[in-house]
């Protein structure tokens, strides 16, 4: 018998053992991570509005929370919830259209899945101070609406000062990339940069928000959130004296004693021009006021002229004693020492001053804020007057707090990465979300079937052993067979 006639059942006997060997072969579960988009839903209930968020976030995780990729938002149509005491009901009816573009925003399939939550502040807070029921019916009427969305609504609550910084340092953190960044092949990795404090500069206060050191403890108003694999500690500083209204009143209440009885009394913060007639108790009143017993104190009623002589120099000198002269709050105590002094200030005269006077020099920019006229502001922005002429008092203050040990993030780059999350004064429902996604569980990956790299070679080169076997016998049998007919023809024209 010719090797051409063993041939074919040699290749069977191959093929037979090699699939002997792949029954043979120990096999392991590699898992293949799911890479499906998940939502959650987070409404801010604030004092003037209410915003409805859609974040966005894979399955999978880093250190067991998410990372978030994706954010949209519908503005509620209406005063803010607190505005509906009297009829609870509207406030939740307010919701409907928000929630509907939510349901078209989101797959069908996941609203059963996504997670919806509400959280409510400042107003909110001070109504439930004031009116308990009031807000609790407000809460309930809430409640109800958001229950009968089709998303897993999974509360809604008012959120404290503390827990509202506390999730806004968490999202300032996040989008600045200090908690992670991506390496050069695109992976997770922990980042060295450290986290930085949140200096929030509303209008009748200042937050300074920021992680405590380990050996530091904890106050009663604290955070402690679980983000990344890490405990954070996190603390809210409030210094009411340091809001843009106490500021200016402040500013003012010094003037009117530094130019003693006066009647017009000149502002090197306000531009020129401008002026405003103030009443002394309206300046000099409460736990903020700067007082001096050395002259005669006017009657609580008794009209001043302020005007504006638009010194940026002498403001800035003026704003620098009236720190170091009295406060009801202290951002330099030794008590409650932040982890980092790296700011990133939240301010609207910030945000004015980075579009209308930008330079890598803090304190030139509070020189350009200070000397622009009237019209340079008013052409500038779509706010009042008298709000913009205090946005380089406290500018000026900022600058003085770069002069006491704090690093401000005032580059363009890292403002932009915070914009990034949309309304800045909702900022902290990303932080929130965050915190969040840490009980929200992961879908459990899926598996494929798999061998080591050397075994997975040694079949593939005996497949293709088979399969060059295996053709090469197909092609001399068609070879023959053709072959065949021309020797038979040949052997008759020989005879």
């Amino acid at each position: 018998m010719s090797w051409r006639e063993l041939l074919p059942p040699w290749l069977v006997i191959v093929a037979g053992l090699t699939g002997i060997v792949l029954l043979c072969v120990s096999t392991k579960d590699v898992p293949v991570a799911l890479l499906r988009t998940k939502y959650g839903i987070v409404l801010d209930a604030g004092p003037s509005h209410t915003i409805l968020f859609i974040y966005q976030w894979t399955t999978t995780k880093a250190n067991e929370t998410g990372v978030i990729r994706g954010c949209s938002s519908c503005p509620v149509q209406g005063p803010g919830v607190s505005s509906y005491s009297d009829s609870p009901q509207k406030a939740g009816k307010s919701l409907e259209p928000c929630l509907n573009w939510a349901q078209n925003e989101i797959p069908a399939e996941q609203h059963s899945q996504t997670p919806l939550y509400l959280g409510a502040t400042a107003s909110m807070r001070q109504l439930n101070l004031t009116h308990p029921i009031l807000s609790a019916s407000l809460l309930a009427a809430l409640t109800d609406t958001l229950k009968s969305s089709p998303f897993s609504f999974q509360g809604a609550q008012i959120l404290s000062s503390p827990e509202e910084e506390a999730f806004n340092w968490v999202a300032v953190n996040y989008v600045l990339e200090n908690f992670f960044q991506y390496d050069w092949q695109g992976q997770l990795v922990p980042s060295r940069k450290g986290m930085a404090a949140v200096l929030a500069v509303g209008r009748t206060s200042a937050l300074l928000t920021s992680e405590l050191e380990e050996e530091q403890q904890a106050p009663e108003e604290g955070a402690r959130l679980q983000l990344y694999g890490q405990t954070r500690r996190v603390h809210t500083r409030h210094c009411p004296c340091h809001g843009t209204e106490q500021l200016r009143s402040r500013l003012v209440s010094v003037l009117l004693q530094d130019q003693r009885s006066a009647k017009t009394v000149s502002n090197p913060c306000w531009p020129l021009s401008y002026s405003q007639e103030v009443q002394w108790q309206s300046v000099h009143a409460g736990p903020c006021a700067a007082s001096d017993d050395t002259w005669d104190i006017p009657g609580p009623k008794e009209v001043f002229n302020i005007t504006g002589s638009s010194n940026p120099t002498a403001c800035m000198n003026l704003v620098q004693n009236l720190l170091n002269s009295s406060s009801s709050c202290s951002f330099f105590s030794s008590g409650l020492k932040p982890l980092q002094t790296r700011l990133l200030v939240v301010s609207e005269a910030m945000d004015f001053m980075r579009g209308t006077a930008p330079s890598p020099d803090l304190g030139q920019a509070v020189q350009r804020l200070c000397g622009m006229s009237v019209k340079e502001l008013v052409r500038e922005s779509q706010a009042s007057l008298d709000t913009l002429v205090d946005y380089c008092t406290v500018s000026a203050f900022i600058f003085h707090l770069s002069t006491r040990g704090y690093t401000l993030d005032f580059d363009q780059p890292a403002w932009t990465a915070f914009q990034k999350m949309g309304d800045r004064s909702s900022g902290w429902t990303l932080g929130y979300l965050l915190s969040l996604t840490s009980s929200i569980p992961q879908d459990s990956p899926s598996s494929l079937k798999g061998i080591e790299p050397g075994v997975w070679s040694l079949l593939l080169i005996l497949f293709v052993v088979l399969l060059v076997g295996s053709f090469l016998r197909i092609s001399y049998q068609v070879m023959a067979k053709e072959s065949s007919p021309s020797h038979r023809n040949s052997s008759v024209f020989d005879d």
